[in-house]
C-alpha cells in the first residue's frame, strides 16, 4: 500500500521526531536529579550515546520508545501501511540496540533500558517506585536491567 502522505509531508513528519530530550527521557532525568543522582547526557565517546551516563556507578540508561525499539507491550503495534519497510527499519533498530548494549558491557558498563510504557499509559509505574527501582539498580544491580522487566 502506498504512503498516505506526500514525500514532503512525510519528510516533515519524520524530521519532527526527536532523538534527544524526549518527554519520557525528561521525566526520568528530572526524577533522578531530584533524587540526588548526577549524570552526563549523551556521551559521544560511548557506543550508542546513552541517554544518561553515571560514571560513578559505571552505568548507563537508555530511555527507549516502545514503537521505535519494538517493545512487546500494549504501545507497540506494526503499522498497517508500508509494512515491509517498517519491519526492516524496526528490526534494524533492534539489531543496532543489541550491538550497542553488548559493546557497552564489553567495555565494563552496566546497561539499563527504561521503556516508554513504564512512564505512561494504563500500566504506568508510580514515579516513586520507578526511581526506587533505578536507584537500587544503580547502587548494586546487575550488568543489565529493563523497566518494566520482561
Amino acid at each position: 500500500m502506498a504512503d498516505v502522505h506526500s514525500k514532503a509531508a512525510r519528510s516533515k513528519n519524520m524530521a519532527a521526531i526527536k532523538a534527544r530530550n524526549t518527554r519520557p527521557e525528561m521525566l526520568v532525568r528530572r526524577a533522578l536529579h531530584q533524587a540526588g543522582f548526577r549524570y552526563r547526557l549523551h556521551v559521544a565517546g560511548l557506543p550508542g550515546k546513552p541517554d544518561l551516563v553515571f560514571p560513578r556507578y559505571k552505568a548507563v540508561i537508555f530511555v527507549q520508545g516502545c514503537f521505535w525499539h519494538q517493545h512487546q507491550c500494549a504501545i507497540f503495534h506494526w503499522p498497517k501501511t508500508r509494512t515491509e519497510w517498517w519491519r526492516q527499519k524496526i528490526s534494524a533498530n533492534r539489531a543496532h540496540d543489541e550491538a550497542v548494549q553488548d559493546k557497552l558491557r564489553e567495555l565494563g558498563w552496566r546497561v539499563m533500558l527504561v521503556w516508554e510504557c513504564v512512564l505512561k499509559g494504563k500500566n504506568k509505574m508510580p514515579a516513586d517506585q520507578l526511581i526506587a527501582d533505578i536507584s537500587h539498580w544503580l547502587r548494586n544491580g546487575s550488568s543489565f536491567a529493563e523497566l518494566p522487566a520482561t
